[in-house]
């Protein structure tokens, strides 16, 4: 688990899971698993991205990236995530 962003409006949170290694008879490198959750701190809402979405996140902060961009930048692309967000944020 790594914090990949914070700032007033979101938490950006990377998950690795690393791949278990091939069973006898499994051709080809085992597959990896992981994604990116993220708050929205004033909704009060999380995503947890994985797979396809969230490989499609991470090349859009790739290319975001590219362009030196500013905190409200990084945070108008992670708003458009917002709408996926159905999880409510609860503290143990």
């Amino acid at each position: 688990m790594q914090m990949l962003y914070n700032s007033e409006n979101f938490a950006v949170v990377e998950f690795q899971v690393p791949a278990a290694p091939p069973q006898a008879g499994e051709e080809g490198p085992a597959l990896t698993r992981g994604g990116y959750e993220i708050v929205d701190k004033f909704k009060r809402k999380e995503i947890y991205l994985e797979g396809a979405l969230a490989e499609s996140f991470k090349q859009g902060v790739e290319a975001l990236i590219e362009g030196s961009p500013t905190v409200e930048d990084i945070d108008a692309y992670i708003e458009r995530f917002t709408s996926l967000m159905q999880q409510p944020v609860v503290l143990h």
